[in-house]
C-alpha cells in the first residue's frame, strides 16, 4: 500500500507542471532501445545535494516539473525531499559511479568541499597498490580510482577514463549478489543488456553505462504490497540469489534507478508476457509527452521506465 501511495504521488508531481529550464538530451539516448537514464535519490536537503552535485562535481541544475534535478552527460539525478531509510550501502545497489578525466584534480575538489573520502575503506584489500591521498590503482583496468560519501551516505565511485571528452559523466552502477551470474543474465534478458566483464567485474553493458556485480553473501528483506517483511533472495538449493546488504533500494537513498526505453508502451506488454509483475503499469503523461512504468528486479532493486525523458526542454 506505502508503495502504491508513493508512485500515484510522483506521478502527480510530473503531472503538476511542465519542466522550465532546457535540457541536454542523454547523450546515448539514439544508441539503443533501452539505455540507462537517471538515478532518483531520497535527500533530506535539497542545497546539500545541489553542493555536491553541481557546486563540487559541475553537474547543471535544472527543473522537471516542480522536482530538482542535476543534468550529468548520460544521466539526470532526481530529487524526491524525503529522509531516506539508509544510505546505497546496504542495499542492492551498493554505489554509482562517473567517470572523470583527471582523478586527482577532481578530488582535490571533493576534499576541499569536506566530503570523506573512503577509498581505502570501500575497495577490496585485493586492489594494491593504494596511494596515501586517496587514490586507489586499479591496474586490472589500468586506472585509478576514488569512493567518497555524497550527503545521506550516498556512496560515489569516481574512476578516470583519461580519453573522455568533458568533466564528467556516468560511469557505472554496481550491484552485488552471491550468484552474480544470475543477476547477470537477468538484466541482459529483461534490457538487453550484452553479458561480459569489466575488469575482474561480471558486467553487462548498456549504451553509455556498465552495469557491474559484485558477489556478496547476505539476503534482502523487502515489503511486500501489503507491507510485510519478506526476504528475498535467500538461498534456494544451488541457486544463491541472495544480494548485497539487508533491503532493497525503496526507500534508501538511491530509491530507485531509471532505464529510457523507445517504445515503452510495447516493451511493457513484453515485460508482463514475460511473467515480470509492474509495479505501476505504462502511464502517459500528456504535459510532459512522457512514459513511465516501475517494476522491481528479482533482488529489490526499483526500477523506472521513462521514454521522452531525454526529448524533454
Amino acid at each position: 500500500m506505502k508503495r502504491k501511495i508513493r508512485t500515484c504521488l510522483l506521478v502527480a508531481m510530473f503531472v503538476a507542471t511542465v519542466p522550465t529550464i532546457s535540457f541536454a538530451q542523454l547523450v546515448a539516448a539514439k544508441d539503443g532501445p533501452v539505455v540507462y537514464g537517471h538515478h532518483h535519490l531520497n535527500i533530506t536537503s535539497v542545497e546539500d545535494h545541489q553542493k555536491f552535485w553541481v557546486d563540487t562535481l559541475g553537474g547543471v541544475p535544472a527543473k522537471l516539473g516542480p522536482m530538482d534535478i542535476v543534468k550529468f552527460p548520460n544521466v539526470f539525478i532526481i530529487f524526491t525531499p524525503m529522509s531516506p531509510t539508509g544510505g546505497t550501502k546496504g542495499s542492492s545497489v551498493n554505489h554509482i559511479g562517473f567517470q572523470v578525466p583527471n582523478l586527482r584534480t577532481t578530488l582535490d575538489l571533493v576534499k576541499e568541499a569536506g566530503y570523506p573520502i573512503v577509498t581505502r575503506e570501500e575497495l577490496p584489500p585485493s586492489y594494491q597498490p593504494f596511494e596515501k591521498d586517496g587514490i586507489a590503482v586499479i591496474e586490472d583496468q589500468d586506472t585509478v580510482v576514488a569512493f567518497v560519501m555524497a550527503p545521506d551516505d550516498t556512496k560515489v565511485e569516481l574512476f578516470e577514463v583519461k580519453e573522455m571528452e568533458g568533466s564528467i559523466g556516468l560511469h557505472h552502477i554496481h550491484f552485488a549478489a552471491p550468484d552474480v551470474v544470475e543477476m547477470q543474465a537477468w538484466y541482459a534478458k529483461v534490457f538487453g543488456a550484452k553479458p561480459g566483464k569489466r575488469g575482474v567485474f561480471d558486467a553487462a553493458a548498456l549504451p553509455g553505462v556498465s552495469l557491474t556485480f559484485s558477489p556478496a553473501a547476505t539476503p534482502v528483506t523487502s515489503e511486500d504490497r501489503e507491507g510485510r517483511e519478506v526476504v528475498l533472495g535467500v538461498n534456494t538449493g544451488d541457486r544463491q540469489l541472495g544480494i548485497f546488504g539487508q533491503t532493497g533500494t525503496k526507500g534508501r537513498a538511491l530509491d530507485h534507478i531509471g532505464f529510457e526505453v523507445q517504445n515503452l508502451e510495447a516493451f511493457t506488454k513484453q515485460l508482463e508476457e514475460m511473467g515480470i509483475d509492474l509495479t505501476l503499469p505504462y502511464t502517459a503523461i500528456p504535459k510532459l509527452d512522457l512514459g513511465i512504468a516501475f517494476l522491481t528486479d528479482p533482488w529489490g532493486t526499483y526500477i523506472e521506465l521513462t521514454e521522452g525523458l531525454d526529448e524533454i526542454q
